[in-house]
């Protein structure tokens, strides 16, 4: 599409466009429209919530048992979201912001487009990579993968599966499928004792989120108390494969070490999980500044205390600005949601800064357990930045080794090593590879991940058709 094309594009004009039905956008669109201005939510689901909120509005109350209350919870913000009058746009799929606050979309086939006056992207987290031999094989998924079917459509798995990784993701699924009374066949972590020492010169803060402290370890306790094996300390993780009878290769088993020992567990069901970080694809399309987050092992944009960019009028809230949960995140989106009311006249600063900080003390007890999750649950380098004949990008069936040779040819960062290789050029625009590729890169220049940056990302940031386009 050329760019008199876009400039002859009918923009529909409003106050304020807030992109994502998480805890973020949700809390952050019912503030702004409270106000009395013109809101407008985006999303790509057919209902809101969000991925940790998934399904919410119509989930009965034996999936609310199985996933939780603190999933249950999720039905408050929701209903706060309705009362607000903010206008819900379902199935739309936000393909470009630009740094003028225009936003455009696509929904049934069709493209459309808002001014906005500002924007609130709350666009979430993504699961970190998780590259180690076999991870591409098909009975291999995600975690969250594994827990969106389960919110969204009560599926689970018909096999038992074996999770692996770290992350309280990981457990709370675990919690979940126990619940649900879904056999597990083992749970493989990669905590070591080192990560738990790590982790006890925070835990004086953590103890301070006490509520959120104990919740973690009834997951665990659950787990334990239901007989999953859960092997700790695990090492060298590979995803064996066997031949089916049509002749494809599916996943078989999980071969790993721990303290020297071998294991291997035979499944074909394998769930993976080290975290999750960032989806700042939006972010980084809008040339906003970003830093290396070296405590969660990701970048992370700058903003202000409002979560402001310093693209002005655009705002970052919840975890796409750093992982600090679903409560925390909605509290995030208070704080925006405030910060453009006052911006456009619609609350004075008084009233801005007396909500403010109400919300803020909460945060501050909400987020006291990060530092210690963060190093507790920190991943291992292994498992982060593989051996050469591991495939780190999977769109592209790029492997770690090759992007190695880049660097021995002259490759300095990931957007060179699009020309080398094709890496990060997939369907997935390096969302599953980005954080893998720069690591690797670094290491082996031997310099920091923020020296080597990431890839440069251009719209449209989803897919969309030039006949979609040119239709409107």
């Amino acid at each position: 599409m050329t760019a008199e094309h876009i400039a002859e594009l009918h923009y529909e004009p409003v106050d304020v466009v807030v992109v994502g039905a998480g805890p973020a956008g949700l809390t952050a669109a019912a503030r702004a429209a409270n106000a009395g201005l013109s809101v407008v939510l985006l999303d790509e689901q057919d209902a809101v919530g969000g991925q940790i909120y998934r399904g919410i509005g119509h989930a009965d109350a034996g999936r609310k048992h199985i996933l939780g209350p603190d999933y249950a919870a999720g039905a408050t913000i929701a209903d706060a979201f309705t009362r607000s009058g903010a206008r819900h746009v379902a199935n739309a799929s936000v393909w470009q912001v630009t740094r003028e606050r225009g936003v455009h979309y696509l929904k049934d086939g069709k493209v459309g487009s808002f001014q906005a006056q500002r924007v609130i992207l709350a666009t979430g987290a993504l699961e970190r990579p998780f590259p180690i031999p076999g991870w591409t094989l098909p009975g291999v998924f995600t975690a969250g993968a594994a827990q969106i079917l389960l919110k969204s459509a009560g599926e689970v798995p018909a096999e038992p599966p074996v999770l692996v990784g770290c992350g309280p993701l990981l457990y709370l699924l675990g919690w979940q499928y126990v619940r649900a009374g879904v056999p597990i066949r083992a749970l493989v972590e990669t905590t070591r004792n080192e990560d738990r020492w790590r982790a006890k010169r925070h835990v004086l803060s953590a103890l301070r989120a006490w509520p959120l402290l104990s919740k973690g370890l009834q997951l665990i306790r659950t787990l334990r108390e239901a007989g999953v094996p859960i092997h700790e300390a695990a090492d060298d993780l590979c995803i064996d494969a066997k031949t089916d009878e049509d002749g494809v290769e599916r996943a078989a088993a999980l071969s790993f070490t721990t303290h020297g020992h071998a294991h291997r567990i035979d499944a074909s069901v394998f769930l993976l999980h080290q975290g999750v970080v960032p989806n700042m694809q939006f972010a980084l399309s809008l040339r906003a500044q970003h830093h290396w987050d070296a405590a969660q092992l990701c970048f992370a944009p700058v903003t202000d205390l409002w979560g402001e960019l310093d693209v002005p009028g655009i705002f970052i809230a919840g975890d796409g600005g750093g992982i600090i949960g679903a409560q925390a995140a909605a509290g995030e989106g208070a704080l925006a949601g405030l910060a453009v009311a006052e911006q456009l006249g619609a609350i004075d600063l008084p009233t801005r800064d007396r909500e403010a900080s109400l919300h803020r003390r909460r945060l501050a007890d909400m987020t006291r357990i990060r530092p210690f999750l963060d190093s507790l649950y920190r991943p291992r380098d292994a498992n982060r930045i593989p051996a050469d004949d591991t495939i780190v990008c999977r769109c592209e069936e790029v492997t770690a080794g090759e992007v190695r040779s880049f660097v021995s040819l002259g490759c300095l960062g990931p957007n060179q090593a699009k020309s080398f290789g094709r890496c990060g050029m997939g369907p997935c625009q390096g969302r599953m590879c980005g954080l893998t590729v720069t690591e690797i890169i670094a290491r082996a220049r031997n310099v920091a991940p923020e020296t080597v940056g990431y890839y440069r990302i251009r719209p449209p940031i989803k897919p969309v058709t030039l006949g979609e386009m040119a239709g409107d």
